[in-house]
């Protein structure tokens, strides 16, 4: 939802921009809280959540409306959503949902950057739904790959877990393409790994030391 959306208050008596009702709501009404997990830990933001005051929905809906703010804890940028539940719902269930958007544009991310999902020249819904459903199937066996590795490898060993971008580089390099040198790519895998490792250690560091900060 845009910040400039109109919202009704007072059972759609008055409107008003949704970034101006964010500017009028005291400190009290922040919550820092996380919205699930990213590839640099936890990703906090601060939420309001303003109860029952989308009213110009159809009222036999039989549904419940809110609004929730998010506010970026370091720039202070501001996002909107507009929510509907069945039945009541809390502030932990509502921040949990607004955060899978950002999983689901990891996973179109990473389709695109390792199985080509955005590279076909196809003009008929056949081709492309076969051809998406294949990319899909692609980008599934990775992450399957890479989550039974993690499993399979419980042991703290100084590098991060295997992604879905390592786990294709090694299927590239060691079985699609002809084997040269196996040990130099996994060398090679085990260095990304462990450097990726210290530079995640570093920015938890570092975002610790700020937090501490007066």
């Amino acid at each position: 939802m845009s910040r400039s959306h109109l919202i009704p208050l007072d059972g759609g008596k008055t409107r008003v921009r949704a970034d101006r009702i964010a500017a009028d709501l005291p400190a009290s009404a922040w919550q820092r809280r996380s919205a699930g997990a990213g590839s640099k830990g936890p990703r906090f933001y601060d939420w309001a959540w303003l109860d029952d005051v989308c009213t110009d929905a159809d009222p036999d809906d039989g549904g419940h409306h809110s609004l929730l703010i998010r506010r970026n804890t370091t720039t202070g940028e501001l996002a909107f959503y507009r929510c509907w539940t069945p039945r009541p719902a809390t502030l932990a269930q509502l921040v949990r949902i607004a955060g899978i958007r950002w999983t689901v544009e990891e996973a179109f991310q990473a389709a695109k950057g390792q199985v080509g999902l955005d590279q076909h020249q196809v003009r008929r819904w056949d081709s492309w739904h076969r051809f998406t459903t294949l990319t899909l199937a692609a980008l599934a066996v990775l992450a399957i790959c890479a989550a039974d590795a993690t499993h399979d490898d419980p042991t703290d060993t100084g590098l991060i877990k295997l992604t879905v971008n390592e786990v294709r580089r090694l299927i590239n390099a060691c079985i699609i393409r002809p084997i040269s040198d196996l040990a130099h790519h996994l060398h090679w895998s085990g260095w990304r790994r462990q450097h990726q490792a210290r530079a995640r250690r570093s920015h938890y560091t570092r975002r610790l030391n700020l937090e501490l900060q007066p």
